[in-house]
């Protein structure tokens, strides 16, 4: 009996080390710091250019485009579109007046239908169609807000409407939608001009969207802005413009 006990207490000896053990790794796993995982996605930096809403209509018929009269549209596309003195529903393609520049404010006044030429730079971004539809406006902020211009926005052709409106207008004050850059770049951007820091859609709304990239590197590159005639070479790092050189306008 005496040899019994004996090794009775010594196998309840050692179950009683083996659950204190137990109890105490589980004890210190309760209470030691967990490592925290890194999140994969913390050093990513997302501009906040991208997370701007930019609202499309999707027009496709003459009445969708008049439902735009007595709206203001301000120009996204800087530089790709020209525009002509509205002659009472008629323009005359073969002289210009300039070409809309980024963030310029439209107030809609009519559309209308015009034959456009085959050929030329009034059908470079818009082909000719059967017909054009243009749309007539006056510009709230120029120096003369009273006058009548009217440019293309879409053709009519074997039958359906085309239209670029989305591709060329922003829908809602872009000094709204891109209200978290500072109003010294607004200013510079308002009146159309290149300065140190600029991003490249800061850029691009300044000088306009006629550019030659030397890379697909965004940020990173050399771009060439031709700035309605008037080319700039801006040098992008860290997409901040650190040099701007004027060119030649046939360099």
């Amino acid at each position: 009996m005496q040899k019994g006990l004996k090794v009775g207490l010594a196998l309840t000896g050692v179950m009683i080390l083996a659950v204190g053990a137990r109890i105490g790794l589980i004890y210190k796993a309760n209470h030691e710091d967990v490592p925290v995982k890194k999140d994969p996605y913390a050093d990513i930096k997302v501009d906040p250019d991208n997370n701007v809403f930019l609202k499309k209509e999707r027009p496709d018929s003459l009445a969708d485009q008049r439902a735009f009269i007595g709206q203001t549209l301000w120009v996204s596309a800087g530089g790709q579109l020209d525009y002509y003195a509205d002659k009472g529903n008629h323009v005359d393609y073969a002289h210009p007046v300039g070409s809309l520049l980024g963030a310029t404010p439209l107030l809609i006044k009519g559309v209308f239908e015009e034959k456009a030429p085959s050929t030329g730079p009034a059908v470079f971004r818009i082909a000719a169609g059967d017909r054009h539809v243009l749309l007539a406006f006056t510009m709230p902020k120029s120096s003369d807000p009273n006058t009548l211009y009217a440019t293309p926005v879409g053709n009519y052709d074997n039958g359906r409407y085309n239209f670029i409106n989305d591709n060329v207008f922003f829908y809602t004050d872009p000094h709204k939608l891109y209200n978290f850059w500072p109003a010294s770049m607004w200013s510079a951007i308002d009146q159309h001009q290149a300065v140190l820091g600029m991003s490249e859609n800061q850029a691009m709304m300044s000088l306009g969207e006629v550019t030659v990239p030397d890379s697909d590197n965004l940020g990173n590159r050399n771009v060439k802005f031709d700035n309605n005639g008037h080319p700039l070479l801006i040098q992008f790092v860290n997409n901040k413009a650190v040099k701007i050189t004027p060119e030649s306008p046939s360099k």
